[in-house]
């Protein structure tokens, strides 16, 4: 395997993944097929192999993330549960996304577009973020928020539609184990 990308898999796996090799769960194994799926797509006949596995644990468990979807180390898929993203999203390192969460497009409008998600920023339960609009650093956002609005760093957002409040390290003890 390579270097690069083991090194990827072995911070999304710090990030909080029991690291035992019988013990991963299907958010676990869904995200190592991802990234070997999006490594190996373009690169390798590996690539076919397991874009054929990724589709099966995305029926398995419900997650659907496209490998053209650009996703920075320290990814954490916490909880079982649907999870639906936009393949042009961009999303950064130490992200934390919690079930039934969608990240996707708006396709009308003057926020017509994807997501841009920075680091540190913690995605609650049942939250929406669509349209073209840049979700800043250290944020979290509440579960059941809707959020069609560019975020600042450091702020909580919360409720539908989303309020945004400002707050200095706003996901402490949130986000664990950075990488």
């Amino acid at each position: 395997m390579n270097k690069e990308l083991l090194s990827i898999i072995q911070d999304d796996i710090k990030r909080g993944y029991d690291n035992r090799l019988f013990r991963r769960p299907l958010q676990l194994r869904y995200l190592i097929t991802w990234r070997k799926a999006s490594f190996y797509e373009k690169k390798h006949p590996l690539g076919i192999i397991y874009r054929i596995r990724l589709n099966r644990l995305s029926e398995k468990s419900g997650i659907q993330i496209p490998t053209e979807t650009k996703i920075g180390k320290g990814l954490l898929i916490a909880h079982f549960g649907t999870i639906i993203v936009n393949p042009a999203v961009s999303i950064g390192s130490n992200v934390n996304i919690a079930p039934n969460v969608v990240i996707g497009k708006a396709n009308r409008g003057e926020k017509k577009g994807t997501p841009k998600i920075s680091d540190r920023v913690w995605i609650g339960a049942g939250s929406v973020i669509v349209g073209n609009i840049n979700i800043g650093e250290d944020v979290l956002i509440a579960p059941n928020s809707y959020v069609n609005f560019d975020v600042p760093s450091h702020s909580i957002v919360v409720g539908n539609p989303g309020v945004i409040h400002h707050k200095d390290d706003a996901t402490l003890d949130y986000i664990n184990n950075m990488v």
